[in-house]
């Protein structure tokens, strides 16, 4: 048979969905294992497998209802149907392209039923979706713990791509940085850009910046000023560490993965700051030293970076929650013993789940240190508590943020 462009990104497409919904990969990592493809097709091939994660269950309400029989979840003309209808809503793909590329990947297989839904749903026009449908067990379980807003605003968040966040060492660069690009400051060394090829951006190889979620940046902030020798756990890619070495602390950055610390020692570079470098299982070093202060953004579901990664709400199971509440309770308990008389604790997760946050803290035994006013910036609104949630919905109009939780903890003695 003849070849069909753009048929290798859509067969790559396919494999990057089995590997996340079946096996429960991150999209990178499954992208990884893709051969052969171009980088145009490799891209164009991340752009559907996530344009079909972000809008799976609206678009399995279309193909329903146009067959008489419900299609098997796992069954292949599903997947390519949800593919194919991803592309249109998603990424205004243009209908010709569509069926000739859908078909073949069902030769052998129900072709007839594939063309007929497609040909079905085309004519009768695709919505043009303003926000998207969550999996049920992700809206049941945020609607339980945030309330109806934040679970709308995370239906509205993730059809939209998000902006570019900087973080810089200086605050007056950074705002003369967001004049210079058309940029916005919405923190203190902060500056938020249009999406965008991140290497592109002035400055990139000056080392003026890193790209850091705004909500990533607040734990850091949370440091004490007086902190001077600081612990960085589950330090990579190091977002966080580069806030410290910036304050000219002492950062000592531990975390398990050499290849992930192998990101942060160039960021480290390019960047021009310094830290000390341990590759260990934090659960089984053990420092030399106490720290002023220790900074623990622990492993986690990761369910509040659903905007760029939403395949973290099918990978993120219950069972795998508790098992990350269990390792992040282990974490803090040994993280704590390494304090200075005085020192404080932040912990921190990207994460939407309580059982990760709030439940971690509440039942540590240790106390929260609440923030004083203009520690945070005002968007980061702290609970009766001292701790510190950001939902779906804080900052919308602005762009949005990562679902986080953090809090700054002390010991009892």
């Amino acid at each position: 048979m003849p070849s069909v462009e753009g048929l290798g990104a859509r067969r790559a497409s396919l494999q990057l969905l089995d590997a996340v919904l079946r096996r429960g990969q991150t999209l990178e990592g499954a992208a990884s294992s893709v051969k052969g493809l171009s980088p145009p097709d490799r891209a164009l091939a991340l752009a559907i497998a996530g344009e079909t994660l972000r809008r799976m269950p609206d678009l399995d309400d279309l193909i329903d209802s146009a067959t008489r029989q419900r299609l098997a979840d796992d069954s292949k003309a599903r997947m390519v149907l949800r593919l194919a209808l991803a592309q249109k809503i998603g990424l205004n793909t243009p209908d010709h392209a569509l069926v000739s590329t859908a078909l073949p990947l069902v030769d052998g297989g129900p072709r007839r039923l594939v063309h007929g839904v497609l040909g079905t749903l085309l004519r009768r026009g695709l919505p043009v979706a303003q926000a998207a449908a969550l999996p049920p067990a992700v809206e049941d379980r945020w609607r339980e713990a945030w309330g109806d807003e934040p679970v709308e605003a995370a239906r509205r968040q993730i059809v939209r791509r998000p902006a570019l966040d900087l973080s810089f060492a200086d605050d007056d660069e950074a705002k003369s940085y967001a004049l210079e690009h058309d940029g916005t400051s919405l923190a203190p060394r902060h500056v938020r850009l249009a999406s965008t090829s991140v290497t592109d951006l002035a400055a990139f190889d000056e080392g003026r910046w890193w790209v850091q979620d705004l909500a990533a940046s607040l734990p850091a902030r949370l440091i004490p000023p007086g902190a001077a020798d600081v612990l960085d756990l589950c330090a990579a890619p190091g977002g966080k560490t580069m806030q410290l070495a910036s304050a000219g602390r002492r950062v000592t950055a531990v975390d398990a993965s050499e290849s992930r610390l192998g990101r942060l020692s160039e960021n480290l570079a390019r960047t021009n700051l310094s830290a000390e470098l341990v590759q260990a299982d934090a659960l089984e070093w053990q420092p030399d030293r106490a720290f002023d202060a220790i900074l623990l953004d622990a492993p986690c579901s990761a369910t509040g970076t659903f905007r760029r990664h939403p395949e973290v709400l099918y990978r993120a199971r219950p069972r795998i929650i508790a098992d990350n509440a269990g390792l992040q309770a282990r974490l803090l308990a040994r993280a704590a013993q390494w304090l200075k008389p005085g020192g404080a604790l932040v912990y921190s997760v990207c994460s939407l789940e309580p059982v990760e946050g709030e439940n971690i803290v509440a039942s540590s035994g240790l106390r929260v240190d609440r923030p004083a006013i203009g520690e945070l910036p005002d968007f980061a609104l702290l609970s009766d508590e001292g701790w510190v949630r950001i939902v779906p919905g804080i900052l919308e109009a602005e762009g949005g943020l990562d679902g986080f939780f953090m809090a700054r903890l002390v010991r009892g003695d």
